[in-house]
């Protein structure tokens, strides 16, 4: 076993503005990449908004339409990419999701052509998918900054013995876990497009909310390059890496045994939430939080037959 001291490698940024339609998130997004500076390119799926600001900074523009495949953003990504863009901003990334064509109009159809409409076994065909865009975002050699639409989440909830519906806060219009890939999520509100940080692994956000400005970019850029330089290294082999050298985590195998001895679809549904929980604690990874979903999903598959009812 070898011993190394901690180092804070070079890196580039992986930056997520979400917020309702109209908040400024475009207008933030190009903002903090002036700050950056460098080659820049807009992945534009929202009817050529991005072209409303071209005053703002210099940049290109890759106008994507429907339909929203995964394999449509990782091929502009990649198209970004060869063409020598040192930040991509992708706006917006709820259109893979959600938008037409997207991976929800794709688990419909999937669900109906192969799994006789069970939308969640169709999920082993869309994860996959899914998982290879969000790989792509991650492992580009260019800053990423992702725009993506949220809405409010509501839940029913009892009021001493009556149900009401209650306001849990803002949710990001994509599939649950995708925040916690970035390195930092910045929350747009309405009110003089200011920001609010729900996620921050650089410390440059704490405080009250703030305006988004090019100087937001020059400070991410300042810590970005404050670290040694480092090779750009995919995750899959990241986790390759780690598992090689330190083996599976307990916590990690104690939730595969979990997911193996459910036998219920209830069960599962309480281990998928435990998963959303675990990885917004930072006590498992992304990429460990994809796996276990996915084991979950194939366990549903084996014991779906035999669930009758989990009421």
């Amino acid at each position: 076993m070898k011993f190394t001291k901690a180092t804070r490698k070079q890196a580039k940024l992986r930056l997520a503005l979400t917020g309702p339609s109209g908040s400024g998130k475009t207008w933030g997004a190009l903002q903090i990449a002036k700050g950056i500076g460098g080659k820049c390119v807009v992945i534009d799926t929202e009817e050529g908004s991005s072209d409303l600001y071209d005053h703002l900074h210099d940049f290109d523009v890759i106008d994507l339409r429907p339909p929203f495949s995964p394999e449509a953003y990782i091929e502009a990504i990649a198209a970004a990419e060869q063409a020598g863009y040192e930040i991509i901003i992708v706006d917006s990334v709820t259109h893979c999701w959600s938008g037409p064509g997207g991976c929800l109009e794709i688990l419909e159809d999937v669900a109906k052509a192969q799994f006789r409409g069970n939308t969640w076994s169709a999920f082993s065909v869309i994860t996959p998918r899914w998982r290879a865009f969000v790989d792509k975002l991650l492992r580009s050699p260019a800053h990423v900054i992702c725009c993506g639409r949220s809405k409010t989440e509501t839940a029913q909830v009892d009021d001493h013995g009556k149900k009401k519906v209650a306001k849990l806060g803002m949710k990001l219009e994509a599939r649950d876990g995708l925040e916690f890939e970035f390195t930092c999520v910045l929350d747009i509100i309405h009110d003089g497009h200011y920001a609010t940080v729900s996620k921050d692994r650089t410390g440059l956000f704490a405080g009250d909310p703030k305006p988004i400005t090019s100087d937001t970019g020059k400070r991410l850029a300042e810590w970005l390059s404050g670290g040694t330089a480092s090779p750009v290294v995919l995750p899959a082999a990241r986790a390759k890496a780690a598992t090689a050298a330190q083996g599976t985590p307990p916590l990690v195998e104690t939730i595969r045994s979990t997911i193996a001895a459910a036998t219920t679809v209830k069960k599962l549904g309480a281990i998928t939430d435990r998963l959303d929980a675990l990885v917004s604690e930072d006590k498992i990874t992304g990429d460990e939080w994809s796996a276990l979903t996915d084991e979950v999903n194939a366990r549903h598959d084996e014991i779906e037959p035999a669930a009758v009812s989990d009421k």
